[in-house]
């Protein structure tokens, strides 16, 4: 179960970040299969200057994660990101605890 207040925590910090004028992307799990390193509804929020708060997997997954949320700064939208065992990549950003995740990434405007 997600912590009410660690997900607070997160969203204040990017409505922080919006109101001090930074480009902001919110990332959030919105699915899990399996061994999931982090629950439904885990965010991590990223700034333009990279500054991060939160988790969307313990670390695994967060370096692709910032990649994306950064492209999406510079361009705008959302993407639906996917991490697993069968996902060639899982192995490339350490996502090896059997699981899957889908992320959700989107600008924060």
């Amino acid at each position: 179960m997600l912590d009410k207040a660690v997900k607070d925590d997160v969203l204040a910090q990017a409505l922080s970040w919006k109101e001090a004028g930074k480009r902001v992307a919110l990332a959030t799990v919105v699915q899990t299969w399996g061994s999931a390193p982090r629950p439904i509804g885990s965010q991590l929020a990223i700034d333009n200057d990279g500054q991060m708060v939160g988790s969307v997997s313990g670390g695994c997954v967060e370096g692709a994660v910032i990649q994306e949320a950064i492209t999406l700064m510079e361009e705008g939208g959302h993407k639906m990101l996917e991490f697993g065992v069968t996902n060639d990549e899982a192995w490339e950003v350490g996502l090896a605890c059997g699981g899957k995740i889908r992320i959700f990434v989107e600008t924060v405007n």
